[in-house]
């Protein structure tokens, strides 16, 4: 791990996401680009010649200076940070940031869940990781470490899911963490003997690896929904990261029936890492 880029809007989320890029780029000794998306509005977008130029230029000023003063962190002490401050109008183009500069993750802050509300509805965080050709990791609260000892790989042994699951196992190896790879059964759907739940991950991770080595690292837990299954693993495994997949098409992917990796994203208490497949 090289690059990791955050997103920066001065909130107490970007604060986070970038607490814990610098922790990782200590221990990968990776280099931060601290990115904040100068967002123009379509008014001024509207604007023709030398007054779009003069509002832009102030604009971009004043977004410097607060930026270059958030930046003045004692945790960002021995890393190398470039702050990159651009003028555009979504923030979907953090992706090409991350193309342009072969960026390795993306860490980004984002609220939870309240009620009816929807952490990824419209959001920026959203439109990042539904863009993303690179893993998001979002933080949701300030870490006391991510050292992630205990990673839960959420995976239904698909082989649509094969890419994200040699992306995640990649990835997950640099940070040093245990993986658990679980398997969710439900009644509800078609329930799986244990024979037939093993021949299935034992042919998943032949095609994958093309051994049977990390069936070690396989979980199987029974549970009504997949998501409570998930959920209920990481809390006996005190899991500190969850893993998920997503498909880029319609924001987060519906990586099992229905809309489980949007909720298991958005529900969790925990920071979620995504993989694009």
């Amino acid at each position: 791990m090289n690059k990791i880029i955050v997103p920066i809007d001065f909130s107490d989320y970007s604060e986070y996401a970038l607490q814990a890029a610098a922790s990782l780029a200590k221990k990968n000794d990776a280099e931060i680009l601290a990115l904040h998306m100068l967002e123009l509005s379509d008014f001024m977008l509207t604007i023709s010649g030398s007054a779009l130029d003069e509002q832009t230029v102030f604009y971009l000023k004043m977004a410097e200076k607060k930026f270059h003063e958030f930046l003045d962190k004692p945790y960002l002490e021995g890393i190398e940070v470039t702050p990159i401050v651009k003028h555009f109008k979504s923030f979907v183009e953090v992706s090409e940031i991350a193309k342009e500069h072969n960026a390795d993750l993306i860490v980004m802050g984002s609220h939870g869940t309240h009620g009816l509300q929807e952490m990824f509805v419209g959001s920026n965080t959203e439109k990042v990781v539904r863009h993303s050709e690179i893993p998001v990791l979002i933080i949701k609260e300030e870490l006391k470490s991510v050292g992630f000892d205990n990673v839960v790989f959420a995976c239904d042994f698909s082989d649509e899911a094969i890419p994200a699951y040699k992306k995640a196992t990649k990835i997950l190896s640099e940070l040093g963490g245990q993986l658990h790879i679980l398997y969710v059964n439900q009644p509800a759907e078609r329930f799986r003997s244990s024979d037939e739940i093993e021949n299935k991950l034992k042919e998943f991770l032949t095609k994958a690896d093309c051994n049977t080595d990390n069936f070690k690292n396989v979980a199987i837990t029974n549970a009504y929904t997949v998501e409570h299954g998930i959920f209920a693993y990481a809390d006996k495994t005190s899991a500190d990261l969850l893993a998920v997949a997503t498909y880029g098409r319609t924001g987060i992917a519906h990586f099992f029936e229905g809309s489980i990796s949007e909720d298991v994203a958005n529900h969790a208490k925990l920071p979620v890492l995504t993989f694009k497949i």
